[in-house]
Protein backbone atom coordinates (compact mmCIF):
# COMPACT_ATOMS: atom_id res chain seq x y z
CA UNK A 1 0.00 0.00 0.00
CA UNK A 2 1.01 3.12 -0.57
CA UNK A 3 0.79 6.57 1.14
CA UNK A 4 -2.77 7.60 1.24
CA UNK A 5 -3.94 10.32 -1.15
CA UNK A 6 -6.56 10.75 1.97
CA UNK A 7 -5.80 12.47 5.00
CA UNK A 8 -4.68 10.12 8.22
CA UNK A 9 -5.35 9.29 11.52
CA UNK A 10 -4.23 6.75 14.04
CA UNK A 11 -6.11 5.79 17.11
CA UNK A 12 -5.34 3.85 20.14
CA UNK A 13 -7.37 1.83 22.35
CA UNK A 14 -9.59 1.60 18.74
CA UNK A 15 -11.04 -2.10 19.23
CA UNK A 16 -14.30 -0.87 21.49
CA UNK A 17 -15.86 1.96 22.95
CA UNK A 18 -14.75 6.22 22.66
CA UNK A 19 -12.11 4.69 20.43
CA UNK A 20 -13.61 2.68 18.65
CA UNK A 21 -15.89 5.47 17.51
CA UNK A 22 -13.94 8.42 17.27
CA UNK A 23 -12.21 5.95 14.08
CA UNK A 24 -15.74 5.24 12.69
CA UNK A 25 -16.56 9.09 13.05
CA UNK A 26 -12.97 10.14 11.45
CA UNK A 27 -13.98 7.78 8.86
CA UNK A 28 -16.90 9.50 8.03
CA UNK A 29 -15.17 12.32 7.47
CA UNK A 30 -12.93 10.67 5.00
CA UNK A 31 -10.12 9.80 6.91
CA UNK A 32 -7.86 6.43 6.05
CA UNK A 33 -7.49 5.43 9.76
CA UNK A 34 -5.15 3.25 11.39
CA UNK A 35 -6.89 1.56 14.47
CA UNK A 36 -4.67 0.13 17.41
CA UNK A 37 -5.19 -2.30 19.97
CA UNK A 38 -3.81 -4.89 22.14
CA UNK A 39 -6.09 -7.62 21.52
CA UNK A 40 -6.23 -9.40 17.88
CA UNK A 41 -9.09 -10.72 17.68
CA UNK A 42 -11.18 -7.65 19.39
CA UNK A 43 -9.55 -5.56 16.86
CA UNK A 44 -9.90 -7.33 14.15
CA UNK A 45 -13.81 -7.68 14.78
CA UNK A 46 -14.20 -3.90 14.96
CA UNK A 47 -12.22 -2.70 11.82
CA UNK A 48 -14.57 -5.56 10.52
CA UNK A 49 -17.66 -4.01 11.14
CA UNK A 50 -16.05 -0.23 10.28
CA UNK A 51 -14.95 -1.42 6.88
CA UNK A 52 -18.22 -2.77 6.53
CA UNK A 53 -19.05 0.50 6.54
CA UNK A 54 -17.53 1.63 3.73
CA UNK A 55 -14.67 3.07 6.11
CA UNK A 56 -10.89 3.16 5.17
CA UNK A 57 -9.54 1.43 8.33
CA UNK A 58 -6.20 -0.76 9.19
CA UNK A 59 -6.02 -3.15 12.08
CA UNK A 60 -2.25 -2.19 13.79
CA UNK A 61 -2.19 -4.92 17.42
CA UNK A 62 -0.20 -2.85 19.31
CA UNK A 63 0.53 -2.51 23.14
CA UNK A 64 1.26 1.35 23.47
CA UNK A 65 2.99 0.78 26.83
CA UNK A 66 5.68 -1.64 24.73
CA UNK A 67 8.39 0.31 23.29
CA UNK A 68 8.99 -2.73 20.97
CA UNK A 69 5.28 -2.68 19.97
CA UNK A 70 5.44 1.37 19.26
CA UNK A 71 8.90 0.79 17.02
CA UNK A 72 6.92 -1.55 15.20
CA UNK A 73 3.99 1.01 14.72
CA UNK A 74 6.70 3.55 13.60
CA UNK A 75 8.52 0.49 11.05
CA UNK A 76 5.12 -0.47 9.60
CA UNK A 77 4.15 3.23 8.20
CA UNK A 78 7.27 4.34 7.34
CA UNK A 79 7.60 1.47 5.55
CA UNK A 80 4.29 1.60 4.03
CA UNK A 81 5.10 5.62 2.89
CA UNK A 82 2.32 7.01 5.51
CA UNK A 83 2.06 10.22 7.41
CA UNK A 84 -0.07 11.04 9.88
CA UNK A 85 -2.33 14.24 9.75
CA UNK A 86 -3.85 13.35 13.45
CA UNK A 87 -3.04 11.01 16.34
CA UNK A 88 -5.61 10.34 19.07
CA UNK A 89 -4.41 8.80 22.09
CA UNK A 90 -7.13 7.11 23.67
CA UNK A 91 -5.76 3.80 25.35
CA UNK A 92 -6.32 3.74 28.95
CA UNK A 93 -7.23 1.96 31.80
CA UNK A 94 -8.80 2.45 35.34
CA UNK A 95 -8.41 -0.43 38.04
CA UNK A 96 -8.59 1.39 40.63
CA UNK A 97 -12.65 2.26 40.46
CA UNK A 98 -13.19 1.43 44.34
CA UNK A 99 -10.10 1.20 46.11
CA UNK A 100 -8.63 4.58 47.91
CA UNK A 101 -4.95 5.69 47.49
CA UNK A 102 -3.32 3.89 50.42
CA UNK A 103 -4.87 0.81 49.04
CA UNK A 104 -3.24 0.62 45.99
CA UNK A 105 -0.81 -1.77 44.86
CA UNK A 106 1.89 -0.70 42.99
CA UNK A 107 1.27 -2.95 39.95
CA UNK A 108 -2.01 -0.81 39.92
CA UNK A 109 -0.29 2.30 39.97
CA UNK A 110 2.64 1.92 37.69
CA UNK A 111 0.23 -0.03 34.93
CA UNK A 112 -2.44 2.82 35.62
CA UNK A 113 0.77 5.93 35.12
CA UNK A 114 2.26 3.90 32.14
CA UNK A 115 -0.75 3.26 30.70
CA UNK A 116 -2.43 6.64 30.79
CA UNK A 117 0.20 8.79 30.83
CA UNK A 118 3.44 7.26 29.87
CA UNK A 119 2.47 5.54 26.71
CA UNK A 120 0.59 8.64 25.02
CA UNK A 121 3.82 10.61 25.54
CA UNK A 122 6.05 8.10 24.48
CA UNK A 123 3.88 7.23 21.44
CA UNK A 124 3.72 11.05 20.35
CA UNK A 125 7.57 11.15 20.53
CA UNK A 126 7.63 7.84 18.35
CA UNK A 127 4.95 9.25 15.52
CA UNK A 128 6.36 12.97 15.65
CA UNK A 129 8.26 12.47 13.25
CA UNK A 130 5.51 11.14 11.06
CA UNK A 131 2.83 13.54 11.45
CA UNK A 132 2.37 16.10 9.35
CA UNK A 133 3.39 19.66 9.55
CA UNK A 134 -0.37 21.36 10.52
CA UNK A 135 -1.22 17.86 12.50
CA UNK A 136 -3.13 17.18 15.44
CA UNK A 137 -2.42 15.36 18.50
CA UNK A 138 -5.64 14.81 20.48
CA UNK A 139 -5.23 13.72 24.16
CA UNK A 140 -7.82 11.73 25.85
CA UNK A 141 -8.47 12.93 29.14
CA UNK A 142 -10.91 13.31 31.98
CA UNK A 143 -12.07 16.22 34.51
CA UNK A 144 -11.02 13.89 37.33
CA UNK A 145 -7.29 14.67 36.52
CA UNK A 146 -8.79 18.52 37.22
CA UNK A 147 -7.91 20.89 40.03
CA UNK A 148 -10.56 23.91 38.97
CA UNK A 149 -13.26 22.36 41.57
CA UNK A 150 -10.67 20.14 44.01
CA UNK A 151 -8.96 16.70 43.36
CA UNK A 152 -11.51 13.74 42.53
CA UNK A 153 -10.71 11.43 45.10
CA UNK A 154 -12.95 8.48 43.26
CA UNK A 155 -10.25 6.59 41.49
CA UNK A 156 -7.31 7.88 42.94
CA UNK A 157 -4.35 7.16 40.28
CA UNK A 158 -7.15 6.76 37.59
CA UNK A 159 -7.44 10.39 38.04
CA UNK A 160 -4.16 11.15 38.71
CA UNK A 161 -2.78 9.60 35.44
CA UNK A 162 -5.26 12.24 33.85
CA UNK A 163 -3.51 15.19 35.65
CA UNK A 164 -0.24 14.22 34.70
CA UNK A 165 -1.27 13.62 30.69
CA UNK A 166 -2.63 17.20 31.06
CA UNK A 167 0.71 18.69 32.36
CA UNK A 168 1.98 16.50 29.37
CA UNK A 169 -0.32 18.00 26.78
CA UNK A 170 0.76 21.47 27.98
CA UNK A 171 4.53 20.92 27.59
CA UNK A 172 3.99 19.14 24.28
CA UNK A 173 2.12 22.32 22.95
CA UNK A 174 4.80 24.86 22.52
CA UNK A 175 7.72 22.20 20.92
CA UNK A 176 5.46 20.33 19.02
CA UNK A 177 3.83 24.18 17.14
CA UNK A 178 7.36 25.19 15.79
CA UNK A 179 5.76 22.57 12.57
CA UNK A 180 2.49 23.68 13.77
CA UNK A 181 1.12 20.56 15.18
CA UNK A 182 -1.69 21.46 17.65
CA UNK A 183 -2.28 19.42 20.95
CA UNK A 184 -4.91 19.31 23.20
CA UNK A 185 -6.47 17.45 25.86
CA UNK A 186 -10.21 16.26 25.87
CA UNK A 187 -12.52 15.23 28.70
CA UNK A 188 -15.13 13.79 27.10
CA UNK A 189 -18.10 13.56 29.07
CA UNK A 190 -19.14 10.43 31.15
CA UNK A 191 -19.71 7.98 28.29
CA UNK A 192 -21.69 4.36 28.33
CA UNK A 193 -18.49 2.09 27.58
CA UNK A 194 -16.72 -0.96 29.42
CA UNK A 195 -14.83 1.42 31.46
CA UNK A 196 -17.97 4.02 31.66
CA UNK A 197 -20.64 1.30 33.06
CA UNK A 198 -24.07 2.14 31.88
CA UNK A 199 -25.05 4.10 34.25
CA UNK A 200 -23.25 6.71 32.32
CA UNK A 201 -25.31 9.91 31.02
CA UNK A 202 -23.74 10.35 27.31
CA UNK A 203 -23.57 7.88 24.48
CA UNK A 204 -20.37 7.22 22.91
CA UNK A 205 -21.06 8.96 19.92
CA UNK A 206 -21.19 12.15 21.82
CA UNK A 207 -18.36 11.33 23.39
CA UNK A 208 -16.35 11.17 20.40
CA UNK A 209 -17.61 13.87 18.82
CA UNK A 210 -15.29 16.43 20.47
CA UNK A 211 -12.16 14.41 20.37
CA UNK A 212 -12.87 14.27 16.53
CA UNK A 213 -13.31 17.86 15.79
CA UNK A 214 -9.97 18.07 17.85
CA UNK A 215 -8.16 15.58 15.86
CA UNK A 216 -9.83 17.93 11.97
CA UNK A 217 -11.11 21.19 12.94
CA UNK A 218 -9.76 22.91 15.79
CA UNK A 219 -7.28 25.89 15.21
CA UNK A 220 -5.77 26.26 18.75
CA UNK A 221 -3.13 24.47 20.72
CA UNK A 222 -2.53 23.59 24.63
CA UNK A 223 -5.67 23.54 25.70
CA UNK A 224 -8.33 21.63 27.61
CA UNK A 225 -12.03 21.11 25.92
CA UNK A 226 -15.39 19.64 27.12
CA UNK A 227 -18.51 19.59 24.60
CA UNK A 228 -15.61 22.08 21.74
CA UNK A 229 -15.48 24.92 24.74
CA UNK A 230 -12.54 25.03 26.53
CA UNK A 231 -12.67 24.44 29.96
CA UNK A 232 -10.18 25.29 33.39
CA UNK A 233 -7.10 22.99 34.11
Amino acid sequence: MSEHAKKVALVTGANRGIGFEIARQLGFKGYAVYACGRSESSLNQAVGMLTGEGHDVYPVVSDVTDPESIASIVKRLSGEGVKIDALVNNAAVLVDRNKGILDLTRSEVMETLETNAVAPLMVTQALSDLLNDGGRVVMVSSTSGSFCNGIDHWAPIYATSKTTLNAITRHLAPELFERKILVNAVHPGWVKTDMGGNGAERDVAKGAETPVWLATEVEETGKFWCDKSEIPW
